[in-house]
């Protein structure tokens, strides 16, 4: 898998993450912080070999 920068939060000082990258299988990988909510995890029922991030609401705007 190639991944291409595409964009680090710009409010996070001084790694900018979260981080979005581009693949190209035609796919999204999102660098965020893990979600280790209980309550959470259980809402989104996570199959073997998943895992979930969450990113802030402004990097939204980076996915094309």
């Amino acid at each position: 898998m190639k991944l291409t920068l595409i964009a680090g939060d710009p409010d996070s000082q001084p790694t900018n993450s979260p981080t979005l990258y581009k693949t190209d299988r035609g796919s999204w990988v999102v660098q965020g912080w893990v979600v280790d909510d209980p309550d959470a995890l259980a809402t989104l029922d996570l199959p073997n070999g998943e895992t979930a991030v969450e990113i802030p609401d402004r990097m939204i705007q980076f996915f094309k």
